[in-house]
């Protein structure tokens, strides 16, 4: 299995074009074109189907996100018989409903057939004509780190260990999409076990990692061995090293020095230079990019505002096609208050629906605008309990809940639903969705083919059927 890593601790000074091109060894990153064939397309052009999976981190609130309940009803005196306490009362700030959020009709759309908890507010509430909340979802564990690589593969891990490709591996590899850097993946581990290196996503840790890698760095080589592969294609070859060239591993160099020439030579960097002066030849874009996303410094753009403008832009401008993100964190709240949980996924949700807008404001070049093209999935390594622990917090929860939104899924639509006592995993006949006290659980890998199936794709590796009722 390949890991894509990062080492967040090397020094930027070492990120050289040789670096760049190592990162990328094994891998043809333009989706198996030849490269000369993407020199000479006229433009770059984005996806006609394009993928953002966000993750949450650190194990979401659902009674705060997409499993609300009436407080009126899940009240204090009954929490003993429900084992459920929504908690509203406890937030404290008027920025928060005290109960189940349902969002204003939106014009041509119809009343929402979703409700959703306080933390996810009537921005992004405002788009359920472009979602479907799946609900009940059986993590069948309680470890972060199983529970995050079990939804980013859509297997079970063996331990903590990940088994299988990424879901964006997945699709890149099936799709081969003709974009220069086929999958980003954004302070979120990616995996790719049975594709080309092709496939592999682009490791990036924040906006500045994007940037350096797209721009490349004129600092001298500082080792020995960098040294010697950089002079490597002028030495002359001996009976060994043809050998190894026959086998691909100088023809694997060599393509990826010129694929890394080639998008460098793109100044592909200046359309993430979201702090760019006015007197910049891009400086007005920048500005309106800053304007829509309030980013006001780098703290912002390295933020949840400033990677949700890195999404859209990667996105819109044809740079990548699938794109996985830890949009936000601080979830992990055993101790505190619900107002510490409520504001860390206002804070992400807010920042997802600023990528909604702008996806829905764009035209796609194909037709529609991007969210017409676009599948997202949200998720989180598994929810939180839903009884209040003694320190004023939340444990962690086996039932879970994912967001599909755009293209593919059907829209205004709830699949699934937790007990109401404890908010068990429900179990269902999954080919229609209704609940069945014979039936099976909604697992991750059920969200996964489901994504993959929304594109028509081969959802085989999942080894279950996508929740067809889901399907548009």
């Amino acid at each position: 299995m390949k890991k894509n890593r990062h080492d967040e601790n090397c020094s930027h000074g070492r990120r050289t074009f040789l670096k760049a091109t190592a990162g990328f060894m094994g891998s043809t990153l333009l989706g198996g074109l030849p490269f000369r064939a993407f020199a000479q397309a006229a433009e770059m052009a984005p996806a006609d189907r394009c993928f953002v999976f966000v993750y949450f981190n650190g194990g979401w609130d659902q009674l705060l996100a997409f499993d609300p309940r009436d407080p009126t009803e899940f009240t204090a005196d009954r929490a003993s018989e429900t084992k459920i306490l929504p908690g509203y009362d406890q937030i404290n700030d008027s920025r928060f409903e005290s109960r189940p959020l349902i969002p204003a009709e939106r014009a041509g759309a119809g009343r929402s057939n979703i409700d959703f908890g306080p933390a996810v507010g009537t921005r992004l509430a405002a788009h359920y004509d472009l979602m479907t909340v799946v609900r009940g979802i059986n993590m069948n564990t309680l470890g972060h780190e199983v529970g995050y690589r079990y939804f980013l593969t859509g297997k079970m891990p063996i331990g903590s260990a990940a088994r299988g490709s990424s879901t964006a591996t997945e699709i890149v590899g099936q799709m081969k999409p003709r974009v220069p850097i086929a999958s980003i993946s954004y302070n979120v581990e990616s995996y790719n076990d049975r594709y080309g290196g092709y496939a592999n996503a682009l490791r990036v840790s924040r906006r500045d990692d994007l940037l350096l890698t797209l721009k490349g760095s004129a600092d001298a080589l500082d080792s020995e061995i960098e040294k010697q592969l950089l002079d490597f294609r002028g030495q002359p070859l001996n009976c060994e090293q043809a050998a190894y060239g026959t086998r691909g591993v100088g023809t694997t160099y060599a393509n990826s020095q010129e694929q890394m020439r080639l998008i460098q030579s793109q100044g592909l960097d200046l359309s993430f230079d979201f702090l760019a002066a006015a007197s910049q030849p891009h400086g007005r874009e920048m500005a309106a990019i800053r304007s829509q996303y309030n980013l006001a410094n780098i703290n912002d753009v390295n933020g949840e505002r400033g990677r949700a403008a890195t999404v859209a832009t990667a996105l819109k401008k044809g740079i990548a096609q699938c794109v996985t993100i830890n949009l936000t964190g601080g979830l992990d709240t055993h101790f505190g208050s619900q107002l510490t949980q409520a504001n860390n996924q206002r804070r992400g949700f807010d920042a997802l629906a600023m990528l909604v807008e702008d996806l829905r404001a764009s035209a796609h070049p194909s037709g529609g605008n991007f969210m017409d093209h676009t599948t997202i999935m949200v998720f989180s390594e598994f929810s939180r309990t839903p009884l209040i622990n003694s320190s004023g917090g939340r444990d962690h929860h086996l039932s879970n809940s994912a967001l599909l939104m755009g293209a593919g899924v059907k829209h205004n639509f709830v699949y699934g639903r937790s007990g109401d006592i404890g908010m068990a995993p429900g179990t269902f006949d999954l080919r229609t969705g209704a609940s069945d006290p014979n039936g099976e659980n909604i697992l991750p890998e059920h969200v996964i083919a489901t994504v993959l199936a929304s594109a028509d794709l081969d959802y085989s590796i999942t080894r279950v059927e996508p929740l067809r009722s889901i399907l548009a």
